[in-house]
């Protein structure tokens, strides 16, 4: 969701055990060539499940799927560890570079969205007044949250009244990440400096603003809340990039982990919202779940340069999914939308109706799952390339890394025919 949280690759660590075999091997032989950095699949394969797990809860609306895999938990630990490796570099160009990759996406995104709330008749200086010309800038740079008019055209029509709202609701976690973006060399030179209470400083402010104790009203608040729940998955990345996880036996981190998760249940189970359990309703539930759960899948994490065994089958589809995280993440509540009239179209088929439309009907959202996938194809190679535009690299259509591999294996074949010839 390269993206925000959504960059691509991630490089893998080296454990203390492994540092001292490579300090033991380099006595005995001369030093290799030291391995070029790669993308580490697990990660790659976290943040594909987020995405899609993302896609099927907004289709399906089941909060249990919050508990089962807390996406936006995961895809935040991510996009820290992420952060935490290229703040190796100077800070004030990698945040530089990060925006640069998040605002080619949204601008596109901004410029589809926008015109089509103003056709439906929307007219924010009635609405908000003067200050709605400063929140539009927000469509641009994401600093805050958008403005949009809760209802938007007809009920009846092709879209339904409250698309806007539908539409804008991912832009969200685009504010977010760019605040932690910018707030990481800080966040960083402090977790250095006081790990732990860096760590569990972002739990301990929900608690505050999270749990009803104290209620900072509007956007703001909004923004606060975000960040403070979050906050510790973010901080969580540092700990995985920064080799925390090999200091303490994983029976540690699991035993914590899961006595922080059981409290995030039991305060859910004392503060469900409308939706049941769905987490994303109750702050302080949401961050102690994802916080542990994270913790779980960051101190079990390998190192794959290749998926291995069955995984492999899914590679390019990962690839695929990595490369375009940001334009499947903002686009992807506007193509479930857009899925409403194309399943519609069964419903003129002669003899279905009324003879299939009781199973039509049940079968609704599944069918909505199955369109959404080919339309997200469509977005990817209509607007996708933006995002190689935006990291300063050419342009790719469908960057799923066929190609990659082919020349890969083609420059191995060739390295063969060299010795062989030698």
């Amino acid at each position: 969701m390269t993206s925000p949280s959504l960059d691509t690759g991630g490089a893998p660590r080296a454990g203390a055990r492994h540092r001292a075999d490579t300090t033991a091997t380099a006595t005995a032989a001369p030093a290799a060539a030291p391995k070029r950095p790669g993308r580490d699949r697990y990660l790659d394969l976290l943040r594909s499940i987020a995405l899609l797990r993302v896609i099927v809860y907004h289709i399906f609306g089941w909060a249990w799927l919050t508990v089962l895999f807390p996406s936006m938990g995961v895809m935040f630990a991510l996009a820290g560890s992420l952060m935490a490796r290229s703040l190796a570099r100077p800070a004030w160009g990698v945040i530089r570079g990060r925006v640069r990759r998040l605002l080619p996406p949204m601008w596109a995104f901004s410029a589809f969205v926008l015109p089509v709330i103003f056709y439906f008749g929307w007219k924010p200086v009635k609405e908000e007044g003067i200050w709605w010309f400063v929140k539009l800038a927000w469509y641009i740079v994401p600093v805050g949250a958008p403005p949009y008019p809760w209802h938007s055209g007809d009920a009846s029509g092709l879209l339904e009244d409250t698309w806007a709202v539908q539409a804008a609701g991912p832009l969200w976690y685009i504010r977010a990440y760019l605040w932690f973006v910018i707030a990481s060399p800080l966040l960083l030179w402090a977790f250095r400096r006081l790990p732990w209470a860096t760590l569990f400083a972002p739990l301990a402010l929900t608690a505050v603003v999270g749990s009803g104790l104290f209620k900072i009203p509007g956007e703001t608040g909004n923004v606060i809340t975000d960040f403070a729940t979050y906050g510790s998955c973010w901080v969580l990345g540092f700990a995985h990039q920064e080799g925390v996880f090999e200091k303490l036996p994983r029976y540690v981190f699991v035993s914590v982990s899961s006595l922080i998760m059981a409290f995030g249940l039991w305060w859910a189970s004392w503060h469900l919202g409308p939706d049941g359990w769905d987490l994303n309703d109750i702050p302080l539930a949401q961050a102690t779940w994802s916080f542990g759960f994270c913790v779980i899948l960051l101190a079990y994490s390998p190192s794959w340069q290749r998926l291995p065994g069955r995984l492999a089958h899914f590679d390019s589809l990962i690839t695929l999914s990595n490369n375009r995280a940001v334009t499947i993440y903002l686009w992807h509540n506007l193509l479930i939308m857009a899925t409403i009239p194309v399943v519609d179209l069964l419903w003129k088929i002669p003899g279905v109706w009324p003879t299939y439309s009781g199973y039509l009907e049940r079968a609704y959202p599944v069918l909505m799952l199955i369109v959404v996938f080919p339309l997200i194809g469509l977005m990817i190679m209509a607007v996708g390339w933006l995002e190689d535009v935006a990291a300063k690299r050419r342009p790719r259509l469908w960057p799923n890394g066929a190609t990659s591999e082919k020349a890969s294996r083609a420059g191995a074949a060739r390295g063969r025919g060299r010795s062989h010839r030698a």
